[in-house]
């Protein structure tokens, strides 16, 4: 088993995904990242449900990186659903997004959401983005399942 807890990146975007992971490795961040290409296929993967076996979601993710306007179930309902269950509720989860609407970012902090990030426009913005979440969230928190 890998010493780095995995990371679950939910959005619906080939691009958002390819330049998410490259700027986590242009971070040296080594979790290993499962990609959810959508709500519904995310909650299954928390719960082991369909085409995920158990052993892929034996230890939960340490971070949720979930992006909010996906087709179907969107990132505001797989946050309520997640922050609603017990077994998972304790996952931080981080909105990267596109939206800047205050609306949105004031939903998403009441659902539960631990931090709201505006997905930079550029590949250099993202990554910048990408090493500050780096250094606060596995530098600085502590995170469920993983103590020092």
């Amino acid at each position: 088993m890998t010493p780095y807890q995995s990371i679950l990146l939910v959005d619906d975007s080939d691009d958002d995904y390819e330049a998410t992971v490259r700027s986590l490795k242009k971070n040296n961040v080594m979790n290993p990242v499962h990609w959810c290409k959508n709500g519904q296929d995310a909650l299954n993967y928390l719960r082991n449900i369909g085409v995920h076996p158990p052993s892929a979601t034996e230890r939960l993710p340490s971070l949720i990186l979930l992006d909010l306007n996906m087709p179907g179930i969107d990132g505001r309902e797989v946050l309520s659903s997640i922050k609603a269950d017990e077994r998972l509720r304790g996952i931080p989860i981080v909105i990267l997004t596109t939206s800047s609407d205050e609306r949105d970012v004031n939903e998403c902090y009441r659902i539960g959401a631990s931090t709201y990030i505006q997905k930079p426009v550029t590949f250099e913005g993202l990554t910048d983005a990408i090493g500050a979440l780096r250094h606060y969230w596995f530098d600085i928190a502590i995170l469920p399942g993983h103590s020092r």
